[in-house]
């Protein structure tokens, strides 16, 4: 009987899915990938196989209108396409573990009740991570369920580098420097010996750079410092998020315009960064091909704070021997790259403009004291890894 994995990514407005299968060797294998985009509109479900080539893609019924619709719709499908299987395990990826959860954890009730105290740090991705680990448990109640947690891969950082400058009875509470897109940064450390061996184990800076962007420095493979900190509001600028904000502002958004509590949330999370700059979009493609001034500046924004950070990071790092770019507008997009290295030239990176048309992977030139590179990031293999790990299904490598 073939036995298998199922990856889950939950968001609000889509549920990305991965399917591995178990091999005989110690490693699992892409089945399938794909998504429900649409959620609550007009819901479009897509799947790609191992080799990239489409398996389904179609508009579904307006019923698919909440995660727990979305998560029945592909187990039917799922049920349809391999039946008779075995799941072994079910991995989720959970955005915030807190300070409590330090790696992958199997799923009890005492554990979702744990994270759903934090749904106040991540209210864009932690309800709808939990709602997904719900309706699982619904469906398939004897099915360990695994949550691999974004912040993970963040813990063991320098006590300097997680602390936030308040009173101790508030530090106490767990107000601290979290990160986030660990699963994402911990595939580039995993890979990076046999992508860029020669970086590995030096001191790299990964850009990833989406819809919601970071990055973190990394010392021997080993999280050191990131620019998300106790929520993922932080640092660099993002599609609908501002990134680094005067703790003053939002002060003035209560005190002196009379906003409340929800609705600069919703300012925060939903209305700034990229899309509130310029007014037009969150999507960066569509900010590049536009003529108009604001589009101009979100986009020369984004820049300057990915500079900036590159530069403070570097600074944390004493040096840097790598840049990684990784992530939908890191991996996609060499205009964005190409800005990027031009103004982090100071540091020793020389950009090879026909290697980062060609997205590399390397982008730099040879004679670049810093070498620059694009690595797509891999979370839902990152994620049956800890699965297979946890519950016994594959051996830990030496």
């Amino acid at each position: 009987m073939d036995e298998y994995a199922v990856i889950i990514n939950a968001g609000s407005s889509s549920l990305k899915f991965s399917v591995f299968r178990r091999p005989e060797s110690n490693a699992w294998r892409l089945e399938v990938r794909g998504q429900i985009e649409g959620i609550g509109t007009r819901p479009q479900f897509s799947a790609k196989n191992e080799a990239g080539q489409s398996v389904a893609d179609e508009q579904l019924d307006a019923a698919v209108n909440d995660g727990r619709t979305a998560l029945a719709y592909v187990a039917d499908w799922m049920r349809e396409r391999y039946g008779g299987a075995r799941v072994r395990g079910i991995g989720h990826r959970v955005v915030h573990g807190g300070a409590r959860y330090t790696g992958p954890t199997i799923v009890t009730p005492e554990v979702l009740d744990d994270l759903r105290t934090l749904i106040p740090l991540a209210p864009l991705h932690q309800p709808y991570n939990l709602a997904a680990i719900e309706a699982v448990w619904e469906r398939l109640p004897d099915v360990p369920q695994v949550a691999c947690f974004d912040t993970s891969f963040h813990r063991g950082q320098p006590a300097v580098a997680e602390l936030v400058p308040l009173p101790s009875e508030i530090r106490n509470t767990g107000v601290q420097r979290y990160g986030f897109h660990g699963l994402s940064y911990e595939y580039i450390a995993s890979v990076l010996p046999s992508v860029a061996p020669g970086i590995a184990n030096g001191r790299v800076i990964v850009a990833h750079l989406g819809s919601g962007a970071s990055m973190c420095a990394l010392k021997n493979g080993k999280s050191v410092d990131s620019t998300l900190g106790f929520t993922a509001l932080d640092g660099l600028c993002m599609g609908t998020r501002p990134g680094a904000v005067d703790p003053g502002v939002i002060l003035h958004l209560f005190q002196s315009l009379g906003l409340s509590a929800k609705e600069v949330e919703t300012m925060l999370y939903k209305k700034s960064g990229l899309l509130g700059i310029s007014g037009i979009s969150n999507d960066m493609r569509a900010l590049l091909a536009s003529t108009e001034p604001a589009a101009r500046l979100a986009v020369d924004y984004f820049v300057y704070r990915a500079a900036k950070e590159i530069g403070a990071l570097a600074a944390v790092l004493g040096g840097i021997d790598g840049l990684v770019f990784t992530a939908g507008i890191g991996e996609n997009s060499a205009e964005i790259r190409k800005r990027i290295c031009q103004a982090s030239a100071w540091l020793g990176i020389e950009l090879d403009d026909e290697s980062n048309a060609r997205k590399g992977p390397r982008i730099s030139t040879t004679a670049s004291a810093v070498s620059a590179w694009v690595i797509p990031t891999n979370e839902e293999l990152m994620i049956a890894r800890h699965t297979g790990l946890l519950l016994g299904l594959i051996e830990q490598r030496v």
